[in-house]
């Protein structure tokens, strides 16, 4: 399935109101650089989501957590501090270090990180994965297709982390490991500010995606009863 068909069966199956989704992927040249992002680089992501690309590296990105998860720099001393006993995300500074070892993180592969709305990607080649912003009823259905050849128990999982840790950093390595997992997230209160109050992330490798790619028309979102109430709630309101 390339780009366009599987836009044209992402809309068959959700209706026109979804936005679509953001592949990102490493490249060696950006597409479109942006200027440096102060503090969380969601918030550069929303001219992404409007279909202008947004590539980042290590000079734009502002947040030395945003720069170790994406692979462009290493880890800042105080991060174990800062997420332990400024953040109050994890009880210990060890439990931080902790977490970020069993992420078993590389460096960036290439020297950008480029977001890209589906349609104007125009190719999937070198993708590390798809990202999803979803409202709670585009989620169910993204969850259920995920699930629908796969019965492991963390087909679709949550693990904690930073958005750019479960966007970017866990998705990537599920991909390079040829996994088959998908990651809901966003829900670090960090990152909280830059998305809309309903919506959340759903991201699937592309390890995964293509294997979901074939199984989509086989799915409930298509021609099913309790699907097709769904996708006529969603497509009455916007995001």
């Amino acid at each position: 399935m390339d780009v366009k068909e599987f836009i044209d069966a992402y809309r068959e199956a959700f209706g026109e109101m979804p936005e679509l989704p953001l592949l990102f992927r490493y490249t060696g040249e950006p597409l479109r650089p942006v200027e440096k992002v102060g503090g969380c680089f969601f918030k550069a992501l929303a001219e992404a989501r409007r279909g202008m690309p947004v590539s980042l590296n290590a000079g734009n990105i502002g947040c030395g957590g945003g720069k170790f998860y994406t692979g462009f720099s290493p880890m800042p001393e105080f991060v174990p501090q800062f997420v332990s006993l400024k953040e109050c995300y994890k009880r210990t500074p060890e439990m931080v270090m902790e977490f970020i070892a069993s992420l078993d993180l590389h460096p960036a592969p290439k020297a950008w990180l480029e977001f890209v709305r589906a349609d104007t990607a125009g190719t999937f080649d070198g993708a590390e994965g798809v990202l999803f912003f979803a409202t709670p009823d585009v989620l169910a259905g993204l969850a259920s297709w995920a699930a629908f050849d796969n019965n492991a128990p963390d087909a679709v999982a949550s693990p904690f982390g930073s958005g750019c840790s479960s966007v970017v950093a866990q998705a990537v390595q599920e991909n390079r490991n040829g996994g088959r997992r998908c990651f809901l997230g966003l829900f670090d209160p960090s990152v909280r500010p830059w998305v809309e109050a309903g919506v959340l992330s759903f991201v699937v490798p592309m390890s995964r995606f293509r294997e979901m790619c074939g199984t989509m028309h086989a799915s409930c979102l298509f021609d099913t009863h309790a699907w097709k109430k769904v996708r006529d709630r969603i497509n009455k309101i916007s995001l």
